[in-house]
């Protein structure tokens, strides 16, 4: 490679960096300030309860030190006042929450916490269901300090709950992605019901929301053109419908 042609390249890389930062810089400079301080707070959060939580899961730590941990990650890492927005044991008709969240006074959202070894599942999901229920709350945030869910409830009969966000704190996935999940659960983000937005997006795409468009009369009749073009084959649109809702898509999106 001459010296004219590799000074060229390495003009071009030069300026590809520089396109790059710059539009770094701009994405940075769109978020606001409250944003920008909630996501860096998360991050940091997210580096320094690594190891204790890695700890904890490597003595199987009971569900009491778990709490610890997550009341101390609620607090640095997702900006909660320990006094003014949580409440711990919140009672429901006798039974107990482990955490509710205020935000200006207004319960918000239930927290169920298991110990860090314990696998979150549906039956966990049901018990916090009971208080949202009772109290007119519409979020449910499961935890077992490494992994923390959220789902959102919508009232009705029967009600309608969807999973808005799922992150492992100890998994491979990036820092970045970790903290652009947990940023929903911060109280910032609560407090302006960016969550909502996340959730209607999750709902939206979901596998049953798609398969509901899928079985509609306007796409059915689209497979059944492409299928025409393809083939020469005129199939017939109820034919199409049975295949797709019988034999294509899952069971479980069709619920």
């Amino acid at each position: 490679m001459s010296e004219q042609t590799a000074q060229s390249v390495g003009n071009g890389q030069a300026e590809v960096s520089k396109e790059a930062a710059a539009k770094k810089a701009a994405v940075a400079r769109t978020a606001p300030k409250w944003e920008t301080d909630a996501r860096e707070r998360v991050r940091t959060a997210i580096r320094r309860y690594a190891k204790p939580l890695n700890d904890l899961v490597a003595r199987d730590a009971n569900e009491g030190d778990t709490r610890l941990l997550i009341t101390d990650f609620l607090c640095a890492g997702l900006g909660y006042d320990k006094y003014d927005d949580l409440t711990t044991e919140y009672q429901v008709k006798g039974e107990f929450a482990d955490y509710g969240i205020r935000i200006d006074k207004q319960l918000v959202a239930f927290i169920e916490v298991k110990r860090c070894s314990q696998k979150l599942n549906v039956r966990h999901l049901r018990q916090v269901q009971m208080y949202v229920v009772n109290e007119g709350v519409e979020w449910m945030i499961l935890s077992n300090g490494q992994v923390w869910q959220a789902y959102h409830m919508t009232a009705g009969l029967p009600v309608v709950i969807d999973l808005a966000l799922d992150v492992d704190l100890l998994s491979d996935t990036t820092l970045a992605a970790k903290t652009d999940a947990l940023f929903y659960l911060t109280k910032e983000a609560f407090k302006r019901r960016l969550i909502d937005d996340l959730w209607r997006a999750r709902a939206a795409t979901s596998p049953k929301s798609l398969a509901q468009v899928l079985l509609t009369d306007v796409v059915v009749d689209a497979v059944r053109k492409e299928i025409r073009r393809q083939t020469n084959h005129n199939a017939d649109a109820g034919e199409i419908h049975r295949i797709l809702r019988g034999e294509v898509l899952r069971p479980e999106t069709l619920l």
